[in-house]
This record gives C-alpha cells, structure tokens and sequence, in this order.
C-alpha cells in the first residue's frame, strides 16, 4: 500500500467549506494510507501574533477580543461542520483558556520570550488539526511527539535520527491501525518537552521531514494555485502551471520568491528520491506541478520568479587587488554576524552583493566601513530565470537581453550550478521586466 504525505495550506483549511473539501480529496486516495498534515485556519497565525504584541504592549483589551475572535471562528466552524460535540468544544475552549492565560502573563511582564511565543504560534495548528481529524472521523496524532528539534525557538532545526525514532514508535502503529491520521505542520518540541516552531512556511517542511521518516511514496503539496507557474499570474496573466521540474529547479524557485513551497520541503524529499507534487484544493483534478528527483528538465527557461525589498551594498577600495584575502575579511564579516548574502559581483576595485533589506544594520555598516567605501543601493529587486541555463547559455543570455532592452540591469550572476541567471534591476521596473522575460520565454516575444 502506498504511504502519502499530504499538506494542507491555511486557505486550503481556512472555512468549513474549505475544510470539507480537503476531507474529499483525503478520501480520493482510498487505497493508500494517508498522514494529513495542516496549517492553521488562514489568518490565525497572524492574530495570534497581534494578539501577544498587544498583550505586550500591555493592550489587554485588545489582546482579549483577538483571542475571541480566534475562538469564535473554530467555534462557528465546528458547527457548520457538525462536530460541535461537547468533547470538541470543550478541547477547543481548552487550548483558548491555555492562551488567556498566557496573553495575561506578558501583560503582566510587558514581554515575553520565544519559547512562549512559539506555544503561542501552534495553538493555531493544534486548533485546524482538532477539526479536520474530528470531521474525516481518523485519528490525530500530536506532533510535538514525533518532530523532535533543537531549541532555537522560532525558527527550530529538527533532530532527523530523533524523528526517524519517533515516527516508528508514535506515527507507523497509527497508519496500521487506520488508514488516515491528520498531525499538524509547523509545530515540533525540544529535548525539555517544550513547543518548537520550524518557522514561516515549516509545515511544508513538516511535511518533508515525515515523508523521510516514513520513506514515503509522495509529497503533495496543496494550496491555494494549480501547482508552480511560470511567472506570478498577478504580473504576467498568462502565466501557466509548470508540469515537471527537477528538485534543484524547485528550490531556486521557492529560494527567490515562488511561494508555493518552502525550499526546505524538498531538501529531505531529495535525500529520499520522493516525488514532490503542488495542487490546488480548489481544483483537485486540475493541473498541478510534480518536483521529480533526476537532472534539470532540459528546458531553458522553466519559470521566472521574483524577490523584492533587495538592497546593494558596495564595497570600495582602490587597493583590494593588492590585498591578499580582502574576500576573506569581507565575508568573514557577513559570516559573524549571521547576514546571509545573495548575489556578488567583483571587479578590479569594488565588490558589490545583495541581500534582503531587513538583514541591514548599522552594525554591519560599520564592520564594512573599515574595509573601504560604503554605498547602499535600496528599492531593488532580484528576477531569477531558473533553467537548464548551463547547456543553453548564449540561447538563454540573448533572449534575456533582447527582452530587457530599455530596462537597466545593476547587478547580474549566473548560479554555480548552472541553473539560475539572477537579475537585479529597480523595483519600480521589476513587474515590466518579468512581463518582457516571460513573454520572450513562453509566448515567443518580448513586449
């Protein structure tokens, strides 16, 4: 029997509608043992972090109504969807009466810690999983049983052996004795017992994790669009679902802005060989895009994919070609403060890279000044074309710069793996330049 890893999104579990639907596509694959992994309700996430800074702030009215607010809308959902029993309603008041108590505690203090915050952020994963399990009639299984992480609240790294351990002790014996089990996403604990989160997008990475654990057949990934496009719709209207790519391909997608799929997912599904595959939820027999293990599709150009809110930092001194290890000093520097860097470009007296915008301080400034001049170019975007690049360079390179013409490039690298030809151009002209390239890629001219 096959063994599927299916994870469901916020919008995909975010009404009793929604919630109905998913509880379809999970009986769709009868014959196949199913562990459904979900989101909280779309929205929730977010209020229960407006809810601790209010409650910081020591806005506790505030802080009040938004919990209301998130006990009502599990509350009005479990009664459209006719689970409103006693023992749900009172599971559900009593995770909303753990959170009280919490939004009381960080009045009181006016803070509170990332170990709290990250009890507080998986109340809205315990809450949407608590519905769809009582709804499908299946098991629930907690996953702070199984996903075993450091404690690096708020952005944790999981304990792989540890959960490898755990799946064949909690999660295996479930899938034996029925043929669906729903976890939640997102949420893990540490060696102290304590509430973990894996950070924004980690219950995709949830889903990876325990496809690894359970050497599974497939990933599917089902969200709120058919699967990867070729560019955001939003921007080039004719944007179509990307069929198949390779797990690299996917990663630079979801690296430089394709926010159907945390880049983490597929770094454990890659260990195993799983295919990963996107679909939507609202159309379950649509298109849909399959990450498949192997090489790069052979396409030039698979999808363009967008980042915005990038900054340029240069660095410059007229001597550094006379300065053994200047690259060392400097990247010595982003290293020791934990600044992770995006693209670079050299030449005989500056150094320029990218990096996201919120990553610069004043700190860093100040470590860079000591290398030489400093000059910051803000409101930038980066534009990947990710692709088999490599064998079709001058192909890719020429339809590249016929399709920019007229738009100024500041900064442009070609991955090392061969894949990715990164462009960073001024935000204001970001939208032109991905319709231009997406024209010149898939509709057989640049506009």
């Amino acid at each position: 029997m096959r063994t599927l890893v299916m994870k469901f999104g916020g919008t995909s579990v975010g009404s009793a509608a929604h919630i109905r639907e998913v509880a379809s596509i999970v009986r769709s694959r009868d014959g196949s043992r199913c562990v459904v992994l979900v989101s909280a309700m779309a929205g929730i996430t977010n209020t229960l972090f407006e809810m601790a800074e209010a409650a910081r702030s020591h806005d506790l009215d505030r802080a009040i109504r938004l919990l209301g607010k998130i006990e009502k809308s599990h509350l009005e959902a479990s009664h459209e969807l006719d689970i409103a029993t006693p023992d749900i309603i009172g599971k559900i008041r009593e995770i909303i009466e753990n959170l009280q108590r919490r939004i009381h505690g960080i009045d009181l203090l006016g803070e509170f810690s990332p170990r709290v915050m990250d009890e507080i952020a998986a109340a809205g994963e315990r809450l949407s999983s608590l519905l769809v399990s009582e709804y499908i009639k299946c098991p629930l299984l907690d996953a702070r049983k199984v996903i075993r992480t450091d404690n690096h609240f708020g952005n944790a790294h999981p304990k792989l052996p540890v959960i490898k351990e755990n799946a064949a002790l909690y999660l295996k014996p479930l899938l034996e004795s029925s043929d669906i089990l729903v976890t939640q996403g997102y949420i893990g604990s540490d060696d102290a017992d304590d509430t973990t989160t894996l950070g924004r997008g980690g219950s995709d990475y949830s889903a990876g994790l325990l496809a690894l654990a359970l050497q599974a057949d497939e990933i599917e990934i089902w969200t709120d669009v058919e699967g990867i496009m070729t560019a955001d719709p939003r921007i080039a209207p004719s944007a179509r679902t990307v069929e198949i790519l390779s797990y690299e391909e996917a990663v630079e997608l979801a690296s430089y802005g394709a926010k159907v799929l945390h880049p983490a997912t597929v770094r454990p599904a890659l260990e195993a060989g799983i295919p990963v595959t996107i679909r939507s939820t609202f159309a379950p027999y649509g298109k849909f895009s399959t990450i498949s293990p192997g090489e790069s599709s052979g396409r030039p150009c698979v999808a363009i994919a967008m980042r915005q809110q990038v900054v340029i930092i240069s660095i410059i001194q007229e001597s550094m070609t006379d300065q053994a290890g200047f690259l060392a000093k400097l990247f010595d520097i982003f290293g020791r403060l934990g600044v992770s860097v995006d693209l670079v470009s050299t030449s005989e007296i500056c150094v320029s890279v990218s990096l996201d915008k919120h990553l610069i301080f004043q700190d860093l400034l100040k470590n860079l000044e000591e290398l030489g001049q400093v000059s910051v170019a803000d409101n930038r975007a980066v534009i990947a074309i990710v692709g088999d690049l490599l064998r079709k360079t001058p192909e890719v390179l020429r339809t590249t710069f016929v399709a920019m013409d007229g738009i100024p490039i500041d900064l442009i690298s070609m991955g090392a793996n061969g894949i990715n030809l990164s462009l960073i151009v001024q935000e204001a002209d970001a939208e032109r330049a991905i319709r231009s390239l997406h024209a010149a890629f898939f509709e057989g001219g640049s506009r």
